[in-house]
Parts: structure tokens; sequence; C-alpha cells
């Protein structure tokens, strides 16, 4: 009686190995993927609801001041009741990405969008506009995300 060993060749070694190393490579990208995902929609969820309930409190910050003056010209309500409907949309926006990050995100781009062209209007708040695009890019991330997720 012989024995009978079990001989792969170099070449099927070789297959093994890289078979391994793809599924490794693609598993630890779809976990990468998936805390992107989970990051930003926590972050545009959470952002906006607390920015929003602030509008009616001013706890962070006198909203009323980043206001350019042309919106209460085309609204014609004063700044305060302008925040409110702010922190309205705002929390509303926060709870559009928990539940359709989609369709959230989307409305996050359009709302920093608006933001950000009010803040160019009003002198002195550059910086900060140049921080809200950077904002809108990475809600614009997140939808991207959303649809490779198709959540």
């Amino acid at each position: 009686m012989f024995l009978k060993l079990d001989i792969i060749t170099l070449e099927e070694r070789v297959e093994i190995m890289a078979t391994h190393t793809v599924n490794t490579a693609a598993e630890r990208s779809v976990q990468l993927h998936h805390q992107a995902f989970f990051v930003l929609r926590t972050i545009f969820t959470v952002a906006p609801i607390v920015f929003g309930l602030d509008k009616f409190t001013n706890l962070l910050t006198d909203w009323t001041h980043y206001l350019a003056p042309l919106a209460t010209d085309i609204i014609p309500v004063s700044p305060q009741v302008f925040m409110y409907a702010v922190g309205v949309v705002e929390i509303i926006a926060g709870i559009l990405v928990a539940l359709r990050p989609k369709i959230g995100s989307l409305v996050v781009c359009l709302w920093l969008l608006g933001i950000i062209v009010n803040l160019i209007i009003l002198p002195g708040f550059f910086d900060v506009a140049l921080r809200d695009f950077g904002l809108l890019v990475a809600a614009f991330a997140l939808n991207r995300l959303a649809l490779a997720r198709d959540v």
C-alpha cells in the first residue's frame, strides 16, 4: 500500500493565496465603506438637529448675525423668526438623513449651498462659507455612499 499525498502545485498555491487576499481586501473595503457611511450619516443627522434646535435658544451663538439682510428683504419677517424657520428646516433635514440618507444628504447639500450663498452676500464670513463648502462636499460623499448601499 502506498501513502497517498495531496500535493498542490506552486501555481495552485499562488491562486489560493491570491483569492484569499482579494477576499480579505474586498471585505476590508466593505468595512471601510460602512464605517464612512455610518460616521457621515451620524454627523449629518445629529449636527442639523442640534443646530436647528439652537435656532430657538441661541445658546451656541446669536444666529441672526449670520443672516444677510437680503433674506429678510425677500421674506419680510424679523431675523429671529427667519431663524426659527431655518431651525425647523434643519431639524427636518437631520431626521431625513437618519431615515432616508440618499434623499436627506441631497437636502443637506442644497441647504448648505443656500447657507454658503447667504454667507458670501454677508461680508466678513467667507471663512465660514469655505467651511460650509467642505461640509457640502462631505454631504455629497454621504449621498454617493448611500447610493452604493442602496439605502
